[in-house]
């Protein structure tokens, strides 16, 4: 099939997690035997920072404007067999618009960001979605599971939502026998709903543990922050140092969006890949991780940071590997790029054949 995918970015890692999520899905749709043009607005902060400029599996367009887009890529829109927009597109409402409009195959929005999405919705911040354009779309694709996708449903009228939770590739992310530098690390872009969690779950154990290492990697975190000495810090880690950066953890720590916690059944992108490389994960509480790794024998779970001090010291080493390799089996088996092209491409055969009926 052709598709035409209208994203935030897949050239740019920059400050988001677009761009992974992009291109390990389009590059096992690729494999699939899928055609793929990605289109991505050429804006200054991603244009300055693209570490991929030129995806091999996808074509690429790079509009500046959507007259341009619009003009540049109808044919392109319309001849597709799917067209799918992400989320926080620029411009999202007009694009998903011209788009539905514009296209002659199946439509559907592709939401990396649903918790999100929908308390934006709920505030009427319409910035790349309204409730109107929700029931237009043939399908939304959402990052989050659960009851959300009923919600989607019988709230918003859409008329097919199913989960499509991010991915890893497995190429990209494994297990490696090196030094461990840093007893934990966490990898994000600060926010401030996250910052309390990181001070808890990551400064605080630190200053506990003042012989051991710690690491915090990811940009716009305040100038003024009162880190523990013994805390480095990363502004930005490009992808492709991703994977040595979990391998050197002991331990990882994954720390939830509010958004997502509250909307629970909201796996990161960035769980997968620790997962994937055999680190054991540290994790805060959000309803469904459960149904994503088995608590205690795939995951742990740490509220405060007492309850990350009882892990650095109650589990052995033997204890501390197997955590992470169970993980890993559980992502290898149900939760790598591959099985979520699989997905996805089910769900677009099915939506195609009932149009059709």
């Amino acid at each position: 099939m052709k598709f035409v995918i209208i994203g935030l970015s897949v050239t740019s890692s920059w400050g988001n997690g677009h761009a992974t999520t992009f291109r390990a899905l389009l590059k096992e749709l690729k494999a699939l035997g899928h055609d793929i043009l990605f289109l991505e607005k050429d804006v200054p902060y991603y244009a300055n920072n693209r570490d991929l400029p030129n995806p091999e599996f996808c074509e690429l367009g790079l509009y500046k404007t959507n007259d341009e887009l619009k003009e540049d890529y109808k044919d392109a829109v319309a001849n597709a067999d799917v067209v799918i927009v992400g989320s926080y597109v620029q411009q999202g409402v007009e694009v998903g618009n011209w788009a539905i409009n514009t296209a002659k195959g199946l439509t559907a929005f592709y939401d990396i960001d649903t918790p999100v999405t929908l308390a934006k919705l709920e505030r009427k911040d319409y910035e790349y979605l309204d409730p109107e354009i929700i029931s237009k779309y043939d399908m939304y694709l959402s990052f989050s599971g659960g009851s959300i996708l009923d919600h989607l449903e019988n709230h918003y009228g859409s008329p097919n939502a199913k989960a499509l939770y991010c991915s890893v590739d497995p190429d990209l992310y494994y297990p490696e026998d090196i030094d461990h530098k840093w007893q934990m690390g966490y990898l994000g872009t600060y926010s401030p709903d996250r910052e309390p969690t990181v001070s808890e779950l990551l400064n605080k154990p630190a200053a506990e543990f003042p012989q051991k290492k710690f690491v915090v990697a990811g940009p716009n975190y305040p100038e003024d922050f009162k880190w523990s000495p013994n805390v480095q810090r990363i502004d930005h880690l490009p992808p492709a140092q991703h994977r040595e950066f979990y391998n050197s953890q002991k331990y990882t720590l994954n720390v939830t969006r509010e958004d997502m916690i509250r909307a629970g059944y909201s796996p990161s992108v960035r769980l997968f890949e620790a997962a994937a490389c055999g680190v054991p994960i540290i994790s805060d509480f959000w309803n469904g991780i459960d149904s994503i790794f088995e608590i205690n024998k795939e995951i742990l779970i740490a509220g405060s940071a007492a309850d990350v001090k009882q892990c650095f010291e109650s589990i052995g080493e033997e204890e501390r590997r197997q955590i992470g390799e169970n993980a890993r089996k559980k992502v290898l088996k149900y939760h790598t790029a591959k099985a979520r092209a699989k997905e996805l491409e089910t769900y677009v055969v099915e939506a195609l054949e009932t149009s059709k009926i």
